[in-house]
C-alpha cells in the first residue's frame, strides 16, 4: 500500500510549526534549517523550505537579514521569529498537542482515556 500522497500532506501540515520551532531559541539559515528539518522522514526539501522562508517573512512572522561570514564569500541569510511568529508557535504548539491528542486516542485503541476536552480541536485558548 502507498502512502505516500498522504505522507506528502502530513509534511505539509507541518512543515511552517517545525520552521518556527526551529528559530524559536537561535536565530538560522536555510540550509541550517534544511538540515535540521528534512530527511526521509522530515518535513522539508530545498523545494518547499525556500518559498515557505519568503512567505513566513511576507507575513511578519520571521525577519530575514544578511549577513556575511569572515570564513565564506557568500553571504547567508539568517532568520529569526518576529513577535508575532512567537506567539504563533505557542498557539500552534498548543494545536498541535490537542491534535496529536487525539489522533493518538484512536491509534492507541478504543479504550484509551484522553483528558476531558481535550478532544475538541476548536477550543480557544483562554
Amino acid at each position: 500500500m502507498d502512502v505516500t500522497g498522504w505522507q506528502t500532506q502530513l509534511r505539509k501540515g507541518a512543515a511552517e510549526l517545525v520552521v518556527l520551532s526551529l528559530l524559536k531559541d537561535q536565530e538560522r539559515y536555510g540550509l541550517d534549517i534544511l538540515r535540521h528539518a528534512s530527511g526521509n522522514t522530515g518535513v522539508l526539501s530545498d523545494g518547499t523550505l525556500y518559498p515557505l522562508l519568503t512567505r513566513l517573512e511576507r507575513e511578519g512572522k520571521i525577519v530575514g537579514r544578511w549577513a556575511l561570514e569572515d570564513e565564506s564569500r557568500n553571504p547567508r541569510k539568517y532568520y529569526r521569529l518576529s513577535q508575532e511568529g512567537a506567539a504563533l508557535l505557542v498557539e500552534m504548539t498548543r494545536v498541535w498537542g490537542d491534535f496529536s491528542i487525539f489522533v493518538s486516542s484512536f491509534l492507541d485503541g478504543p479504550n484509551s482515556e484522553v483528558e476531558p476536552g481535550r478532544r475538541s480541536l476548536s477550543r480557544k485558548a483562554g
